[in-house]
């Protein structure tokens, strides 16, 4: 896997995947505390939650759950100290769908943290993950 990072100016950078996507991001500068785009420590954040969240839609559509949304609420903190590595994930998981097993939802997302989801067995070397869920039933 291959990326390139590209200074632009004061905090703002350029991400590039070898896939060609692109994306700004940077820290508060200038007076206003302007922000050009997510820090890199919340872009490790999403990238955990995207993570999983691939995994459990990919999980409960293998397994021929209806599954129609899945957001991943993370909530996080972070070391006082350099490195301010994680220290503290909470993933809550809304899935959506018609007529989805609780089981299989509650089965998909421990699978997923626990086996699958490469980002999160990174960020479980510093942090501790914890995870809820809900399954709201949408119209048939």
């Amino acid at each position: 896997m291959k990326a390139r990072v590209k200074w632009v100016e004061e905090r703002t950078f350029v991400g590039e995947s070898a896939s060609g996507h692109k994306l700004v991001l940077g820290t508060a500068f200038g007076p206003e505390g302007k922000t050009p785009g997510p820090s890199p420590m919340e872009l490790v954040l999403i990238g955990t939650g995207g993570c999983s969240a691939y995994d459990v839609v990919h999980i409960l559509e293998k397994g021929r759950e209806a599954v129609e949304d899945c957001v991943v609420e993370l909530d996080a903190d972070r070391a006082e100290a350099n490195p301010k590595v994680f220290t503290r994930i909470h993933m809550h998981f809304v899935v959506k769908g018609r007529a989805l097993s609780h089981d299989k939802v509650k089965r998909a997302i421990e699978l997923s943290i626990e086996k699958y989801c490469s980002a999160s067995a990174m960020m479980a070397k510093t942090a501790v993950i914890t995870h809820d869920f809900e399954v709201i039933e949408t119209a048939k």
